[in-house]
């Protein structure tokens, strides 16, 4: 159970934050991005890694996006409004199926103790799935400490929908679409590089919920799989 409850209590934090990643400037985007996911210098045995998500493929209409990621034990969804800011996270795991509804407020609670990033832009760039992508430098320094931590955000401009990062408190100020970022939670380093871009029309159906998942609360999820 210790290493289900790290995937189950990573990936979720993960998601939280990810959930926030909409899309800046004026162009709208309806389409799919795929994103290969790799975990460098992450503390985690082989048999852990081997359970992880490989991929993530963001479904995107307008401000709606549905992002998803297997494993090994089952599928997380997450179906975001970037306009209403509200969401919900869709557990199918070994059998189970959970629904947890994301709030406004429940965001900015994740995000109130945060500490502010700064943002440093280049003129560097690089081609990903097809796009010319700027590279800019996220700096981080904690809370009542002088360490600073640093991470590499490859960004479009080319692909945009109606809102900006605002609710990702990493790359909140990132401006444009993360084709290359990574994500650090508690040991483990997700680096998530986008394989393809795909524009095409997306059903409304895909921002539903099914039926058949049970409604519980982020306390409740966490202690059905052994978190604090």
């Amino acid at each position: 159970m210790k290493k289900a409850t790290l995937i189950i209590t990573a990936t979720l934090l993960f998601l939280v934050t990810f959930a926030g990643h909409s899309f800046a400037g004026g162009k709208e985007f309806n389409g799919t991005i795929v994103y290969n996911i790799t975990y460098p210098d992450s503390k985690m045995d082989a048999q852990t890694l081997a359970m992880m998500p490989k991929t993530m493929k963001m479904k995107i209409k307008g401000n709606m996006s549905r992002t998803e990621m297997s494993m090994g034990m089952g599928t997380t969804v997450i179906i975001f409004d970037s306009e209403a800011k509200t969401g919900v996270m869709l557990l199918d795991f070994m059998g189970q199926k959970f629904a947890m509804k994301m709030t406004a407020a429940d965001f900015e609670e994740e995000i109130k103790d945060l500490p502010e990033p700064t943002v440093v832009t280049t003129d560097e760039t690089k081609e990903i799935a097809g796009y010319s992508c700027k590279k800019a430098i996220v700096k981080v320094k904690e809370k009542g400490s002088e360490t600073e931590s640093e991470m590499v955000v490859y960004y479009t401009e080319d692909i945009a929908a109606a809102k900006n990062n605002e609710l990702n408190p990493l790359y909140k100020n990132i401006p444009g679409t993360m084709l290359e970022f990574s994500k650090e939670e508690n040991g483990l380093n997700m680096l998530l590089s986008a394989i393809s871009v795909e524009k095409e029309k997306i059903a409304d159906s895909e921002f539903v919920t099914p039926e058949g998942f049970k409604e519980v609360t982020k306390d409740e999820l966490k202690g059905m799989f052994g978190g604090e």
